[in-house]
Order: C-alpha cells, then structure tokens, then sequence
C-alpha cells in the first residue's frame, strides 16, 4: 500500500516507521526545511523522537508534484488542526485532483486533535469543507491513548479508528495493527474526534494542578468530572455518549491527564509553577494542540449552552490571567448538586 503521510512532526514520523514496518511504502511531506533536511540526510528528529533511526526506505519531500506522482492509496493527515486548512489550500490545483482521486483513494485518516478556532469545526468538518464530495464518506481519524515517543519504540499501544464506511475501518485495522499496535473501529467519527480534542482541555487543567503539587484526591475529581463535560459537549454535537468511555475518551483522557510525555499536562504544569504561557508556547518545539483548543471549546459550549466549568476556568487561567488557585477555589465552592 502507498502511503502518504502529511506532516513530519512526532507522530506522524512515528506512524511512519510503523507503517513501513507493517510493509508499506512511504512517503512523508514535511514544510519545515531544516527538519526536513535533517530528515533526508540522517532519517532521525532528535528534537522530536530522541534515539529514533527511521528506516531507510522511507522517502521525504517538501514538494507536493511529488507526492501527487507517488500516487497514494492512503493519505494520512499529520497537521496541527490549526494549519490543516491553510495547509491543504496550499496544494496546486493539479495536485489536489491526483490527490483526491475516488478511484484510487482508500482513506484520508486524520491524526490531529482539536477543534478548528474560527469555525468551530472538527478535522472530518474542514475536510468536508475542502476536499471533493466524491471522497468525504473516505475521512477517517485515528485516536486513543498513543504518544509518539512510545509507538516509535514498539511500546504495546491501542488506538481506535473512526470513519462511516465499515468495510474500509476493516481494511484500515488490518493496514495499521501489528503486534505492539492494535487498532479498534468506530463509526462514531464525531464522538472519537470530540474525545481526542476535548481531553486536552482537561490535561492542561491536570498539569496545572501537579504545577500546584496538589494531591491524587484533586486529580481523581479532575479526571471524573472532567469526562463528564467531554461526555456532554460531545452529545451536544451529534456524538454518541458510550464513545466518551472508550479509547478516544477515557483511555486518551487518562493518558494525556498523567504523562510525562504530555505537551498539554506540561503547559499546564508550567502555568502551576508561575509560568506565563507566551513564555512557555514559545520554547516547545512541538505544538500543545490543547491551547487553541481551550478557546474552541469554550467557544462551542458557550454556542451549544453546555455547562463545562472545568473549561471555563482553564479559559481564563490560559487567556485571562486569572490565578489557578482561585480557578481551583471557585470550582470547589460553586452550588452543591447531584452527581
């Protein structure tokens, strides 16, 4: 199978080595020069993946005439939800045609998480939005508890697929897992993207509270009532609530809430620590999808008259400099209620 991978960040460089592993051809787009070039000539990103040599055979390019020549089979989109529209814009014409091409094209499969600022739309929406008709019923997305450090080093790792066509999740489940990755399917595509995206919200609001070296105790209550607003703006949005206790819910929720690994728990953990977030951003190498995203959600539930109160308080910590302590403080003392 060939496939493309758009994006040469941390995971998506991770699925490329686990694709080419699975017997596949690839071939990865990258914008960033000098990460690309450091691609071409060692097959490593030390910033990235430390102590990750990719194979040899997959292939690297900055030019999307290239990628249209490779004609893929499959297309994975391994963009930050922010730049995925203007970067699927940036595509030629021509290209686009042979890119999005029905009787070639098994699947786009979306890996990003998050929730498009200005329009409020998940990734299957931009893509709706932009690529032809003829291949809308052909988004996917891949979710679940799976940090790109651990996949590369074959660190056993469950994820769920979503899409509306049964019979390619099938082919896509075969496509992906191995022995350390297993791959489930849902047609739930709404509810696995609202769980991927809305659990950053929430690990941002973990790492604020370890930044804080508050307890376990606080941190069981984030986690539970945390779920519950992901549950609820999710249903609000067409999405099914047992998707929320899946992998692209509760086990990415838990994941992301606890790992070192984490960009969003460690955004939040610096704000705990007295750190201003420009500051923080700007010293990341990778993106913390979980900012922007805080601003969606608060943005959609405000639009969706859904009660999320762990999210507004992350709101205004993140972008109305309000103290965490006193975040922390109004949520302990709001209105007593049945759980």
């Amino acid at each position: 199978m060939r496939i493309a991978i758009i994006g040469g960040g941390g995971w998506g460089l991770a699925l490329a080595k686990l694709l080419y592993e699975n017997n596949n051809e690839i071939l990865l787009w990258e914008y960033n020069g000098d990460f690309l070039e450091t691609l071409i000539k060692t097959h490593s990103n030390p910033q990235l993946l430390p102590d990750i040599i990719l194979p040899s055979e997959i292939s690297f390019t900055g030019d999307f005439y290239q990628l249209a020549r490779f004609h893929p089979e499959i297309i994975i989109l391994a963009v930050p939800t922010q730049f995925i529209r203007s970067t699927l814009q940036s595509i030629p014409r021509e290209v686009q045609k042979e890119l999005w091409n029905p009787d070639r094209l098994l699947a786009i499969v979306n890996v990003a998480k998050g929730i498009e600022e200005h329009t409020l739309l998940t990734v299957s929406g931009i893509l709706n939005q932009i690529i032809p008709s003829e291949v809308h019923n052909r988004i996917c997305t891949l979710s679940g508890p799976s940090h790109a450090e651990e996949v590369a080093r074959q660190i056993p790792t469950t994820v769920v697929i979503a899409g509306s066509e049964t019979e390619t999740l099938k082919k896509l489940q075969l496509i992906f897992s191995n022995s350390y990755f297993r791959v489930y399917r849902s047609t739930d595509l709404k509810g696995v993207e609202m769980g991927g995206a809305v659990k950053n919200v929430i690990a941002i609001a973990a790492g604020i509270i370890a930044g804080l070296e508050y307890g376990d105790n606080t941190i069981g209550a984030l986690l539970t009532r945390g779920l519950v607003e992901i549950q609820r703006l999710g249903v609000a949005c067409g999405a099914r609530s047992e998707t929320f206790l899946g992998l692209s819910g509760l086990g990415d929720l838990v994941t992301t809430a606890t790992s070192q690994h984490s960009r969003n728990r460690y955004v939040g953990f610096q704000i705990g620590q007295g750190e201003k977030l420009q500051d923080i951003v700007q010293s990341m190498a990778m993106i913390a999808e979980g900012v922007a995203t805080t601003r969606s959600v608060y943005n959609l539930a405000t639009q969706k008259n859904v009660e999320m109160p762990i999210t507004e308080q992350v709101y205004q910590v993140l972008f109305l400099n309000k103290n965490p302590r006193k975040a922390i403080l109004e949520l302990m003392t709001r209105d007593l209620k049945e759980e």
